[in-house]
């Protein structure tokens, strides 16, 4: 079998309806995988595209709404995908807009990777990939409570790997550059912020959301075995200029 066949293998990937989650389910599901495909909203399109699979309801509004789903079946692969972001400058930013992020980003992410990880690690085998950004490295602005929910995520990842590497979890995390979908079509469609951006990616384009996709496959694949801990950034090297 291919080091990066999913062959025999169940992903969760949450966030799954649209998107970079969308792209992710496809692609493992390309790769051999039965995926689940998780979110708050349905997950129609993305069952049509991957041809196959299933879907979830899971609204980490809720940051404890996947404490049961790993016991309930057994599930080889987790993405943790689902996120949100609120924008205002630091001085206005309301706790509401805090907890709101924080709670989905960060709350729900490390309690799901724990269920997780209490259904596998009697297994002794399971891959965790988190979606982490370019702001789990830089600031950013106007988004205090994303950038702190992101740099948490890069740290997360680290003290699970610590943790499990040795029980037979790996978990990694992939931090996105400038992709396109949804989220980015205003700064896609205004000729001067795209323009700003695209200078400064080496690749000189924009990601796709299959190039997270691929990579997602990577890291739940044999192939990465013995990659624990790492923030891979797919950025086109943005992070490198």
């Amino acid at each position: 079998m291919s080091p990066f066949s999913l062959e025999g293998r169940t992903a969760l990937v949450t966030g799954a309806n649209t998107g970079i989650g969308q792209a992710i389910a496809v692609a493992m599901a390309q790769a051999g995988a039965d995926v689940i495909a998780a979110g708050r909203r349905d997950c129609d399109e993305t069952l049509a595209m991957m041809g196959s699979g299933r879907a979830m309801r899971l609204d980490f509004a809720d940051p404890m709404a996947a404490r049961d789903v790993f016991a309930e079946q057994r599930i080889d692969i987790l993405v943790n995908n689902a996120g949100i972001i609120r924008r205002d400058d630091a001085v206005d930013f309301s706790e509401a807009d805090w907890d709101d992020v924080m709670d989905v980003n960060a709350k729900a992410l490390f309690f799901t990777c724990q269920a997780f990880a209490r259904a596998a690690l009697p297994r002794g085998m399971g891959k965790i990939v988190n979606i982490a950004s370019l702001l789990s490295f830089q600031g950013g602005i106007r988004v205090p409570s994303y950038t702190a929910s992101k740099h948490g995520v890069a740290g997360l990842t680290k003290l699970m790997a610590n943790e499990w590497a040795a029980k037979g979890l790996n978990v990694n995390a992939i931090a996105p550059g400038y992709i396109e979908t949804n989220n980015t079509e205003a700064l896609r469609a205004d000729p001067d912020r795209s323009r700003a951006i695209l200078d400064r990616i080496p690749a000189g384009r924009w990601g796709k959301a299959d190039d997270i996709g691929q990579t997602a496959v990577f890291l739940a694949a044999p192939a990465s075995d013995y990659i624990n801990g790492a923030i891979l950034n797919v950025d086109g090297g943005w992070l490198a200029r």
